[in-house]
């Protein structure tokens, strides 16, 4: 077992983010994976890679056609570090490409579960052995990130984010995903792979909205999880390949594409949900993981 730094959830710290407690950390999984994709995000990408392994083990990179040298450098690390594998895409095939390769690959070599995680460093390495021992509890469930946004977060972001939210919730029939838009997401594969391989959509930036509706419209429960998010500046090794026209186009095809299913499926999904279908037992209430905001013991 290696001692792991854990923040506590919940609340956003100016002075650090993601402040440390310790949880221990099992040794190599067998059954749940870390995945990150990456698309030229540049030296930010070796950082959260080398975060990652100090937490978790073992970690997946797809290198979605990168062309910054990162996709080398990545497998120069691997060749030294024998829980990483890094899967190259010759060229760009899009964020939920990416996830769907690397998910298609880890059900080949025997894995249950995967946390996409995304490589910019805005996620907290420290949440992830709390994301895996949620899963481990819930098999069954979908553990997703619920943002909390520190001050620098921008505007425009944020209240774009609550927009979609809501479209996300209504086309869901409300079955309880806390944030549409969040990358940091623990996945059962066969239920993630089974929704991405029934359509041909979802493979770029849209990939978070898409597989959530179409979790939800599968049944899958969700446990929430608030975790802390960082808006890293250029100065700071932050990249963004975010096009805010092209981007919110994709989504509002995707809901005008989606609205009609979501009609037909309203009264079942409510009455799942008001049966407590969209929950866990055991532990998790309302859908918030309740686990996420203890301290863990000394």
């Amino acid at each position: 077992m290696r001692a792991l730094a854990w923040p506590g959830a919940g609340t956003f710290r100016k002075e650090n983010p993601f402040p440390p407690l310790f949880l221990p950390v099992p040794d190599p999984s067998s059954t749940h994976l870390l995945l990150i994709p990456t698309y030229n995000t540049g030296p930010k990408v070796l950082e959260t890679v080398r975060d990652a392994l100090a937490a978790w083990a073992p970690v997946w990179v797809v290198t979605d056609g990168s062309d910054d040298g990162t996709t080398e450098q990545l497998e120069a690390l691997a060749a030294t570090e024998s829980q990483l594998r890094v899967i190259r895409h010759e060229r760009n095939l899009g964020k939920g490409a990416a996830v769907l390769s690397g998910a298609r690959l880890a059900r080949e070599a025997g894995f249950t579960h995967l946390l996409s995680f995304d490589a910019d460093g805005q996620h907290p390495t420290g949440q992830i052995a709390l994301y895996m021992e949620l899963s481990v509890r819930h098999p069954e469930a979908l553990v997703f990130g619920k943002p909390v946004f520190p001050p620098n977060a921008p505007t425009e972001r944020v209240m774009g984010r609550k927009v979609a939210n809501f479209l996300v919730n209504l086309q869901s029939g409300w079955w309880g995903i806390g944030d549409s838009l969040f990358g940091m997401r623990l996945f059962p594969l066969t239920d993630l792979i089974g929704v991405m391989e029934s359509t041909w959509f979802g493979r770029r930036y849209d990939f978070e909205c898409e597989a959530g509706i179409l979790l939800c419209w599968r049944g899958v429960p969700i446990i929430n999880v608030p975790t802390p998010v960082r808006y890293l500046s250029k100065a700071e090794g932050g990249v963004s390949h975010y096009h805010y026209l092209r981007d919110n186009v994709r989504l509002v095809t995707l809901f005008l594409r989606h609205f009609p299913g979501a009609v037909l499926r309203w009264p079942l999904l409510l009455v799942r949900h008001l049966a407590g279908r969209s929950r866990v037992a055991g532990g998790v209430a309302g859908g918030e993981a309740v686990l996420a905001n203890q301290v863990p013991p000394a």
